[in-house]
């Protein structure tokens, strides 16, 4: 953590973390043009006495100024991963493979458990019982998948078994829905598929959209470049670590669902590079700082430098963590008592992220996904 913080880490409890924010504030759409976000800069030099912020503390700026507040030298690490159309609609399988004709099953699929296996998310969680097959059907009515639940877990997860199909993700394609997050009040468009993706995603693989990365656009990026910013990237597929709400009271309670990450030889190399050199590593979103946090770790207990590798991180970062990679971040603003809320308190103090929370509130910054975004260095 970078200063003090005015309640014993120890103590810290998930409402900690809370703040007033008005409804109307959180972004049900994206800006008309992608990159032309509001940006919140933060210094984490600022002091953290109480009281002592104000709105002249902060930097109200736009994103496409971003460039400028990035230097020769610096390495921008991006999140490669790409989300897949994961909502998916079911129904209980009746004799000789027929749709039960009730009300649909909301499933969310969130990460891959095994050759055919899926963990998903199955809304409502009591209709879907272990044993159960669920089919789907495209629009004309054709059965294109089917899944036998094999094991159930709380708050409505379960784990799917797929019947083998040739091609999945181009069946998810044809029947799946972009998995918008709760708070957007409104049904998935076909232009999310384009703008709840970011224009450097690759590998498939994510149920919600790193969203930082979202303001980018092409001729950002190669401004970004041409200012001798090195950028190269990582791949966290998003999955319930990131995004499950917290049902616990106290910090040392959280334990996050384990997501998929690779780190490549390349990324692995600039890394290495640019700490040896002491030069600024500049993560774009929390999906990011945690992986560059776990691979640190993870190098720490092998006594070397990072290395080419994957898998699975479940690391939980709040205040008192000492951040060994990231020197800066881009990030949306995040929800009330979240983990992501924690992470950027644990990088920047708690009291002065939620005081910067509450300017953005004054200053009408729209909240979340398809939101504006903080640059805190």
């Amino acid at each position: 953590m970078t200063g003090p913080s005015h309640k014993s880490e120890l103590s810290l409890r998930v409402s900690d973390f809370d703040f007033a924010l008005p409804e109307e504030l959180i972004a049900q759409q994206p800006p008309a043009q992608r990159g032309a976000s509001r940006m919140l800069v933060v210094d984490r030099g600022l002091p953290v006495e109480a009281g002592s912020f104000s709105d002249s503390s902060y930097l109200d700026r736009s994103f496409a100024e971003l460039p400028s507040l990035l230097n020769s030298g610096d390495l921008l690490v991006l999140n490669d991963s790409r989300v897949i159309p994961a909502r998916l609609y079911a129904r209980r399988a009746i004799a000789r493979g027929k749709q039960e004709p009730s009300a649909p099953i909301e499933v969310l699929l969130t990460s891959p458990d095994g050759e055919g296996n899926w963990n998903a998310l199955v809304r409502p969680g009591r209709k879907v019982r272990v044993g159960d097959r669920l089919v789907f059907a495209a629009s004309s009515g054709t059965i294109v998948l089917k899944a036998d639940v094999l094991e159930s877990g709380e708050f409505g997860e379960r784990v799917l078994r797929f019947a083998p199909v040739e091609d999945f993700f181009g069946v998810l394609e044809q029947i799946g829905h972009i998995p918008l997050p709760p708070y957007i009040k409104r049904d998935d468009a076909d232009t999310d598929r384009e703008r709840y993706q970011t224009v450097f995603a690759v590998d498939r693989g994510s149920v919600a959209a790193p969203t930082a990365g979202l303001h980018f656009t092409p001729e950002v990026l190669d401004s970004i470049a041409a200012r001798g910013v090195e950028i190269v990237r990582i791949t966290l597929h998003v999955g319930l670590g990131t995004f499950a709400p917290l049902r616990v009271e106290r910090l040392d309670e959280i334990h996050l669902h384990a997501e998929r990450y690779t780190l490549p030889a390349e990324t692995a190399a600039a890394l290495n590079r640019a700490r040896a050199e002491r030069r600024r590593i500049v993560a774009v979103g929390t999906t990011t700082v945690r992986t560059l946090e776990h691979c640190a770790l993870v190098a720490e207990t092998r006594g070397g430098e990072l290395e080419a590798h994957s898998g699975q991180t479940s690391i939980f970062i709040s205040p008192g963590f000492r951040f060994r990679m990231v020197n800066a971040m881009l990030t949306n603003f995040h929800l009330p008592q979240s983990s992501l809320l924690m992470l950027v308190s644990a990088f920047a103090g708690r009291e002065r992220m939620l005081a910067a929370y509450g300017h953005a509130v004054r200053k009408r910054y729209r909240f979340f996904s398809y939101g504006d975004c903080m640059f805190i260095a």
